[in-house]
């Protein structure tokens, strides 16, 4: 599902007005009705009290004047408040105001702080509050009477849905740009918004529901700009593919995890039971020959081969050894260590592979401050898989950088080395060479323990081995990764939680997509 900002918006709308003939009273009617009906359907018993509404000028307050009206009809006890004069409402907003008059439905007017103050204590007791104020046009902080409108809203803890966006955020930014709404939910119409997927303003928007108002979809997709898409369940049912009854394990890849040294064995076993939990045909571990013995007694499922050791890790005469095992894809990195030998080890490696690589922790380490070499490059996908600290280290730039713009970095880094970045973390970015970017909703807090990115790299692998398509596997790997986080959360709690978990109930993730698959094709 595409994000958009406020420019592509603007130009939905458009396209669909002047292109396809939906008139723009058509949309704001089916905005104010869509608003209602997710009302009714997660906070109907606020709708037995009082419900006030917030109204700016602009099409945002034509929005609320129709929710108004839908709501009356409805029979719900409502005050409608008009931030401005009468006098300054336009276009539709100005149409569906004047149908309100034509009811019997008085809108006070509140130009001024004194008429705050009068009637705030009305808005303040209501049930519910709905703030049809500013939506996605806003793109420099709020001062004056907004602001104090804003915070006296916040300050009455009265629960607060808004239209398409709490007002005061703005479209282009996932930082709040100044003072905004804190709301219970946000119905967002037509499609998300940046401000509502990532952090830190994705906390002011509670509950998010994306609104159908009839702009079709090929409108959005056609849309020029960035491309920043929100991965979904139906879309991420649809990479799954039925197996067929004369399957067999060559038909689903050989992965070959490089992985583990002494006191880090663990990855590269979690690495293995993620890729064998995701469906690969086949998984070998290729690790230290003093660790082999104890890698291969961790599980059997997998097979095991052992790397020569020179004085400080993995011997790099080895490379040529080792890739003559690998087939489909090499998951490299996971617990390799950071030894002078074993960086060398890993960056011939991955100069000299020809097959598709995902590289994680350790394997990116090794090119910490040298990422020159690090690239994708025809006919091999590359996939780094990074939480913060080493997109860091690749980017030559600090954690906090990278939290603060991690969608940027991501995409430049991306587009600048022709690879597939997976930046882990809450809403894990997977952005492509092409300069696309796709959020994962799934996962939890309870996944910030080691392994979990262990069992990641390994369900990229699988995924990737199966597909065939870097893309397609980076997005289905993450997204049934946090899922698995997510049912494991359920059963488990979050404190308690551990990556061997997340490895155990990425069966259950995958039953519960492939549930949702039969579902869908039964209606």
């Amino acid at each position: 599902m595409r994000i958009l900002d406020a420019r592509q918006m603007r130009e939905a709308d458009r396209r669909t007005i002047e292109d396809i003939g939906i008139s723009s009273l058509v949309l704001m009617e089916n905005a104010g009705r869509q608003v209602v009906a997710a009302i009714e359907a997660t906070h109907a018993e606020l709708l037995g009290g009082h419900v006030a509404i917030l109204c700016g000028r602009g099409n945002n307050g034509g929005d609320g004047f129709v929710i108004a009206r839908t709501l009356l009809q409805r029979g719900v006890d409502l005050s409608v408040f008009l931030l401005g004069r009468v006098s300054d409402v336009r276009g539709d907003a100005r149409v569906n105001l004047e149908i309100l008059g034509r009811l019997g439905i008085t809108v006070v007017e509140i130009g001024d702080s004194q008429a705050w103050e009068l009637h705030f204590s009305e808005i303040e007791d209501a049930a519910l509050i709905i703030d049809a104020i500013l939506g996605t046009g806003l793109s420099s902080p709020v001062s004056g009477l907004l602001e104090t409108i804003i915070a006296d809203i916040n300050a009455s803890r009265t629960p607060v849905v808004a239209v398409d966006l709490p007002s005061g955020l703005s479209a282009d930014s996932h930082d709040p740009i100044g003072p905004c709404i804190d709301a219970s939910m946000t119905v967002t119409l037509g499609a998300p918004k940046l401000p509502l997927v990532l952090p830190p303003a994705e906390t002011r928007a509670g509950d998010v529901v994306i609104a159908d108002i009839g702009i079709p979809d090929g409108v959005i997709d056609e849309l020029d700009g960035p491309r920043v898409e929100l991965l979904t369940p139906d879309a991420m049912r649809g990479l799954v593919v039925p197996r067929t009854a004369d399957s067999h394990k060559g038909d689903f890849g050989h992965v070959l995890v490089i992985g583990g040294s002494t006191g880090t064995t663990g990855a590269a076993h979690l690495a293995a039971i993620g890729a064998l939990r995701s469906g690969a045909g086949l998984v070998t571990v290729a690790t230290s020959e003093t660790c082999q013995p104890i890698v291969a007694s961790m599980a059997p499922e997998y097979m095991t081969i052992g790397i020569p050791e020179d004085a400080d890790g993995l011997s790099a005469v080895a490379v040529d050894r080792v890739l003559d095992r690998a087939r489909d894809v090499v998951a490299l990195g996971p617990g390799i260590g950071q030894g002078a030998d074993t960086r060398a080890f890993v960056i011939r490696l991955v100069d000299r592979a020809i097959m598709p690589l995902v590289i994680d922790a350790d394997g990116l380490n090794a090119f910490a401050g040298n990422a020159t070499t690090l690239v994708g490059r025809e006919g091999r996908d590359v996939i780094i898989t990074p939480h913060p600290g080493e997109m860091a280290r690749l980017a030559g730039v600090s954690t906090h950088d990278v939290q603060a713009n991690r969608l940027a970095i991501a995409r430049d880094f991306a587009t600048t080395h022709h690879l597939y970045v997976i930046l882990k973390g809450h809403r894990t970015l997977i952005a492509t060479p092409s300069g696309a970017v796709f959020i994962n909703p799934t996962g939890n807090p309870g996944m910030a323990t080691g392994g979990t990115g262990d069992v990641l790299c390994g369900m990229v692998a699988a995924w990737l081995a199966q597909l065939l398509d870097a893309e397609a596997a980076c997005k289905l790997a993450v997204y049934l990764h946090g899922l698995a986080g997510d049912l494991a959360e359920a059963e488990l709690g979050d404190a308690p939680l551990i990556a061997g978990d997340v490895a155990q109930y990425v069966s259950d993730a995958y039953l519960d997509l492939m549930s949702r698959r039969k579902a869908s094709n039964q209606t």
